[in-house]
């Protein structure tokens, strides 16, 4: 697809299957925002994300400046955002509840959620592969099967990946599951007032790689792919208020379809 002037101007720099990533994803898609998607293996990625000022992925380019992290990217969008597209409420005390909770599955859910999954599936060098290359240059994938294995080392290394940080991990995610199902045990159709907002968004993209909704805009293992660790949990979270509710808003508000990103593979 040819990239117009406004696509070129937008750029997000990502990783296929990054849960982080997805938000920023959604949320531009949700404002209808042309954007080019520049999809990195993890290493890779260094080489466009520090000349631009940050480290990690999502990192978004726009004529108004850089962004280097997900609610950073959503507050950005959120001033240029309609009314009606807008992710963060007008009145102040709602406004700190959505920040509230879009803090705490940014620092706690998101970062358990990637550990925990990351412990099972970092073994598995062809799920790893399917997982991690998708949409990326193609010198990337090339390379894929040389620098795995520093990767693998990295990743564990800098998210403190063992077995007893994935169990401590699993822990935290349904404790922030059981905080969600409570929430929403009024019957709310959303976690905080009466409109989606990014407290919603947050916990949806977040629990994505747990729930596998098919909206998903990046790239998740299959269920049949998963160990069997992972698919006893998958079945149990699914079957909770709150993963009813994320599947909800993946199926009702994630705008499944209409894509408005031109995907760089170089």
């Amino acid at each position: 697809m040819q990239a117009n002037s406004q696509e070129k101007s937008t750029r997000l720099i990502a990783f296929a299957v990054s849960h982080y990533c997805e938000k920023v994803r959604w949320a531009l898609e949700r404002q209808s925002i042309p954007f080019i998607e520049e999809r990195h293996v993890p290493g890779f990625h260094w080489l466009f994300t520090l000349p631009n000022g940050g480290k990690s992925v999502p990192l978004l380019l726009t004529k108004a400046g850089i962004f280097t992290d997900s609610t950073g990217i959503l507050h950005y969008l959120d001033v240029i955002a309609p009314t009606s597209q807008r992710l963060y409420p007008a009145d102040p005390e709602l406004r700190r509840e959505v920040e509230t909770l879009e803090d705490l599955f940014d620092t706690i859910l998101g970062v358990s959620v990637r550990r925990w999954a990351y412990f099972y599936l970092l073994n598995n060098y062809k799920l790893m592969q399917k997982l991690l290359c998708d949409g990326v240059p193609a010198v990337e994938s090339i390379l894929f099967p040389i620098v795995f294995s520093q990767v693998r080392f990295i990743t564990r290394k800098d998210y403190n990946i063992t077995a007893e940080s994935a169990a401590d991990s699993l822990n935290q995610i349904k404790g922030l599951f059981e905080k969600v199902n409570n929430l929403l045990a009024d019957g709310r159709s959303y976690l905080v007032g009466n409109s989606f907002s990014a407290a919603d968004l947050t916990f949806a993209c977040l629990v994505a790689p747990i729930l596998i909704p098919p909206e998903y805009g990046g790239k998740t293992a299959a269920l049949d792919e998963l160990p069997d660790e992972m698919a006893v949990v998958h079945h149990e979270l699914r079957n909770t208020l709150a993963g009813a509710f994320a599947l909800r808003l993946f199926r009702e508000e994630r705008r499944n379809g209409f894509r408005l990103t031109n995907l760089v593979q170089g």
